[in-house]
């Protein structure tokens, strides 16, 4: 019997033993002790001390700092003002044991007819916790708590909740949490007893940035009045110009002394510029037919064979009185001969193309110096075309700050429409002068009367030296094909005829052929114009 006691002492001893050993490495696992104090104070901002104890070295948690609030929007909780510890976005690092304190601002919300306290008082620690009893200290009694342990989406209650006797504290307590895991505190003040509110961030979204409310209704309504508006403004400018012209042309008579003519002393290229208001590349090909009608140069058209290009040589004319020449038929008399005395329209290219400009920026300012237009067509458009678009860049700034900020990001969009509206518009916005519109009118009348057909009283032998002077504007009015059909018809019906003064044809050509060349030379030369860099955009 002695023995089998000894035995069963024995037995008890190493058991003991293996319980200590065993019981050694599962207390060192049961992770750390931490004791947090928590001061609700004035404005919602709570003061939290945090003792943690049970582990030595370096010890990380991650903050929970945004949680979903509703649909559109998440809530935000700031952590500020940390001691005893070092925070680097929202991860915390001590060195245990240690204590810590920070504060937390968005924390408290009304909610019924109380205020509301919730933080995740311990959480996201990478190592786990043994026990944390949190104690909370408001600035009113407790009407309520609360506390949920584990998993941050967790509804399993904590531990223990309590109050002390005066009701002024709330006290909690939970063992072991596992890394990660969180004790969330819930506590309810009286309706204001700290003023807190949550800071809530708006999620972005196409369908919230860009809803349609009232305020963006109005503020589409309020573009859609501002577009009418300068729509009503474009049509009186350009709605003018119109009146005008209708109440002048009525006072015109192209016809004088039983002859149709042009406004007094002005040119084709000044007319396409008036009409259009551009300075493009049919009004230099017009201009250079009228340099060529009105004794300047020569246009001499090459002999071909069957499958060869069609060209033209522009022959300078001695003794022609440049010096008379406007400054932007100068300019282009310039750019054509260069220093040479003839010149293949195949072979206008190099400095051609670099006085090209000259003779659009001398265009513009001469309808400007006619009394036509009160500034240059082309500045008035890039004006109002640089004005919308300065307004569509602040549009699109506008509509992403807005969107991504707030919900108005339409308001921001009408922006961007305003200012293509005004960019388009801007193409419209040059309005000619009174004087300008008087000479439109008797411009149209010409080209109404030019494409009639009806030469009145105009001797036969005096019509052909009128196509001459006339066929420039008829280029300006794009009316080649009639035009020659015209004087076709009233030449003998295609009968040989010499060579024109300002136009020579090759061998076995005859005036009867001179419609379907000029038609040629004019679509050439427009080709070989546009072709240059300066006047590809006219």
């Amino acid at each position: 019997m002695t023995g089998f006691r000894h035995m069963l002492a024995a037995l008890g001893a190493i058991a003991l033993v293996v319980a200590s050993a065993s019981a050694t490495p599962a207390m060192a696992a049961a992770g750390i002790t931490d004791e947090v104090t928590m001061t609700l104070g004035k404005g919602g901002t709570l003061h939290v001390v945090e003792k943690i104890s049970g582990a030595e070295g370096e010890l990380k948690r991650t903050f929970l700092t945004r949680t979903r609030y509703d649909d559109t929007s998440d809530r935000l909780y700031e952590i500020s003002g940390v001691k005893g510890g070092k925070l680097t976005g929202d991860v915390l690092t001590v060195t245990a044991p240690a204590t810590v304190e920070y504060d937390v601002k968005g924390a408290v919300t009304a909610t019924g007819g109380m205020e509301e306290l919730r933080w995740f008082a311990v959480n996201g620690w990478n190592t786990a916790v043994a026990k944390a009893t949190v104690k909370i200290n408001g600035p009113g009694q407790v009407q309520s708590l609360s506390c949920f342990a584990g998993e941050l989406t967790s509804a399993i209650g904590c531990t223990s909740a309590s109050m002390d006797h005066s009701a002024t504290r709330a006290d909690f307590e939970q063992a072991g949490l596992a890394p990660g895991q969180a004790l969330t505190v819930v506590v309810g003040f009286p309706r204001g007893a700290s003023g807190g509110q949550p800071i809530i961030d708006r999620r972005f979204s196409l369908a919230a940035a860009f809803a349609l409310s009232p305020v963006t209704g109005g503020a589409l309504a309020a573009l859609l009045v501002l577009l009418l508006g300068g729509l009503a403004a474009l049509y009186w400018t350009r709605g003018r110009d119109a009146r005008i012209v209708d109440h002048e042309r009525g006072a015109v008579d192209p016809v004088r002394d039983g002859h149709f003519s042009p406004p007094d002393g002005v040119r084709p290229g000044q007319i396409g510029t008036l009409v259009d208001e551009q300075a493009d590349v049919v009004d230099v090909t017009a201009t250079i037919v009228d340099l060529a009608v009105r004794g300047y140069l020569r246009i001499d058209e090459q002999q071909r064979q069957t499958y060869d290009a069609p060209d033209w040589m522009l022959v300078k004319q001695p003794h022609a009185p440049v010096a008379a020449l406007l400054p932007y038929e100068r300019a282009l008399y310039d750019a054509i001969f260069d220093a040479r005395d003839a010149v293949l329209l195949s072979h206008l290219s190099g400095s051609f193309a670099a006085h090209l400009g000259k003779v659009r920026d001398a265009l513009y300012a001469d309808v400007v110096s006619q009394g036509w237009f009160a500034r240059r067509p082309d500045a008035e458009r890039t004006r109002w075309t640089t004005i919308g678009a300065v307004v569509m860049v602040v549009g699109v700034l506008a509509t992403a700050a807005l969107a991504w900020l707030t919900t108005y990001g339409l308001i921001g969009l009408a922006l961007i429409i305003a200012g293509g509206a005004l960019s388009v518009g801007g193409q419209y916005m040059p309005a000619k002068t009174a004087k300008g519109s008087a000479a439109l009118a008797h411009t149209l009348g010409f080209r109404e009367f030019l494409f009639s057909g009806d030469l009145g009283d105009v001797p036969e032998k005096q019509r052909v030296e009128l196509f001459s002077r006339y066929l420039p504007y008829a280029v300006i009015f794009d009316g080649v094909e009639h035009w020659s059909r015209v004087v076709a018809s009233v030449t003998g019906n295609g009968s040989p005829s010499d060579n024109l003064y300002w136009y020579h044809g090759p061998a076995e050509w005859d005036l009867s052929k001179f419609a379907g060349s000029m038609r040629t030379f004019t679509t050439t030369t427009s080709g070989a114009i546009s072709a240059t860099r300066q006047f590809r955009t006219l």
